[in-house]
């Protein structure tokens, strides 16, 4: 189990470092654009602030979160295809599990923690 734990840590820090590292810069970017987007269409709608709903309101937060997952679809299937093209140069093999972990931290968690903001940020901007 150290081992696999060790070989992953690694394989996910060298990363940042490899072949077509410009996606740790592009795929957030990406997300934080749908995140920009979705929270204008929230604040103009009276939606409350996506992350906010999501962690207090229980009832809500699978919809929300699915809701989300769709949102940056794009950009999750570019992440998987870019992943995937560097696993197979890198390390000429294929690890899913380090997949989901690169690619959802590149792509849904910037959206996740921009869009509240975007819509906080348009409230104050109609409201001043």
């Amino acid at each position: 189990m150290d081992e696999w734990m060790t070989r992953v840590w690694t394989d996910l820090v060298g990363r940042a470092s490899g072949p077509m590292m410009f996606r740790f810069i592009l795929q957030p970017l990406m997300a934080i654009f749908y995140a920009y987007r979705d929270g204008i269409h929230d604040a103009r709608d009276g939606k409350p602030p996506y992350f906010d709903t999501i962690l207090h309101e229980h009832g809500e937060s699978g919809e929300l979160l699915r809701e989300g997952l769709k949102a940056v679809s794009r950009v999750i299937v570019l992440g998987v295809l870019m992943d995937t093209i560097y696993q197979i140069i890198a390390f000429r093999r294929f690890y899913p599990f380090e997949l989901a972990v690169v690619v959802l931290t590149l792509a849904f968690v910037p959206y996740l923690l921009s869009r509240g903001f975007f819509d906080r940020l348009a409230r104050r901007r109609t409201h001043v």
